[in-house]
């Protein structure tokens, strides 16, 4: 199977064009080589692919025959993501919900610190 379809297929990626156009743009890499959407996947590859900066990593166990349901995706794939980009998808999920009130300007000093402190 094409992997800009197997990504598409166990749910990595919305729509196939966006799996292919990321692959274009060398963010999938298989077994540590760059990618083009053509390449087919096997049963025992690793494929390493970034998505909005966090490098996340799968081990192929199974090739699907079409798009699988969410529950059925770990028939399929083994997460083998590292433990500091998991760390820092919390993070990044943190500063997106650190949220302020709309129309309450801009941060003061103390709240500027803070945030910093916060970021570090």
């Amino acid at each position: 199977m094409r992997i800009d379809k197997f990504l598409w297929s166990v749910r990595k990626y919305k729509t196939r064009s966006l799996a292919t156009d990321e692959i274009r743009k060398d963010k999938v890499s298989i077994n540590g080589d760059t990618a083009k959407p053509s390449r087919d996947v096997k049963v025992g590859d690793t494929i390493h692919f970034r998505i909005e900066g966090i490098e996340y990593g799968l081990k192929v166990l199974d090739i699907p025959k079409s798009r699988v349901g969410a529950k059925l995706v770990p028939d399929f794939i083994k997460d083998v993501t590292a433990e500091e980009e998991l760390n820092k998808k919390e993070f990044i999920q943190l500063m997106r919900s650190y949220d302020r009130r709309k129309g309450t300007g801009r941060p003061t000093k103390k709240e500027r610190r803070d945030l910093d402190d916060f970021k570090e």
